[in-house]
Parts: C-alpha cells; sequence; structure tokens
C-alpha cells in the first residue's frame, strides 16, 4: 500500500553547531542555493533553507546548541544516518572544491565500479557528504 509522495524529494533538517559555517559548506563551497532563513518555529534558533536539485537541505542553528553531538567517523562511526548522497558531473572537482575550502575529505575520488566514481566530503559538523558521478548511464 505505502504512502502517497507529493514531492520527487526529501526535506532533509540537519543541526548544526554553527550556521554560517555551514553556510559556507553548504552555499558558497558546494555551491547550492540559498533560498531563505526563518525563524525555528516555537523560537530558539534559525533555520537556512538550502536547494540540491528539489531536495531542501534545513540547517538548523539553535540558540542553545545541544551537547550531545553525533559521533564522529563517517559510515563506521556508528549506526543511523551517517552520509548522504549528492550526484555530480565530476567528483574529483567537487572534492577538489571542499579541499579548497579548508573542508576534510576523508575518502579520496576513487571508481567504486566501471563508470561510477565517489569521494566523501566532512561538513564543519562532522557529517558526511557523498559526491556520486555516474558515468555509466
Amino acid at each position: 500500500m505505502g504512502i502517497k509522495l507529493t514531492k520527487d524529494s526529501i526535506d532533509l533538517g540537519i543541526v548544526v553547531k554553527d550556521g554560517q559555517a555551514a553556510l559556507k559548506f553548504y552555499r558558497d563551497t558546494l555551491g547550492l542555493e540559498h533560498v531563505a532563513d526563518m525563524p525555528m518555529p516555537g523560537g530558539g534558533g534559525t533555520m537556512h533553507r538550502v536547494l540540491c536539485g528539489t531536495t531542501l537541505l534545513k540547517l538548523v542553528a539553535l540558540d542553545k546548541v545541544p551537547e550531545a553531538a553525533a559521533p564522529p567517523g563517517g559510515i563506521q562511526g556508528a549506526t543511523g544516518i551517517r552520509y548522504f548522497t549528492i550526484s555530480v558531473a565530476d567528483v574529483a572537482a567537487a572534492a577538489a572544491a571542499c579541499e579548497a575550502g579548508g573542508d576534510r575529505v576523508p575518502v579520496k575520488p576513487r571508481e567504486i565500479r566501471p563508470g561510477v566514481s565517489i569521494a566523501m566530503a566532512e561538513d564543519p559538523d562532522g557529517n558526511w557528504v557523498e559526491f556520486l558521478e555516474n558515468r555509466a548511464g
């Protein structure tokens, strides 16, 4: 049966320690479109909204940063959501842009199967973003 979708993508909320650092990574380094800032419903922070295609990333900067943080270490660091994937035309260029912006690239560009390459960068909060280049068709 399932659910009836009304949008072809998801909205992803990421609670960040520093809203400006998150915007630098997602807007300035990755080039995602910054569409709006809005007060958090109920108060207590700001939601910076950036688009990746039709996916909306909601970068939530709370006035009081939570004490608990997700464990570092990417995929092997813990269970739960550990990374998300952005399909790009050039994995090497995406990784180079992150390195030039001062961001860590723990998984350097590599071919994982014929015609498919990946790299993974780390945002300022330690969340991993995978870049996927699919030349296989």
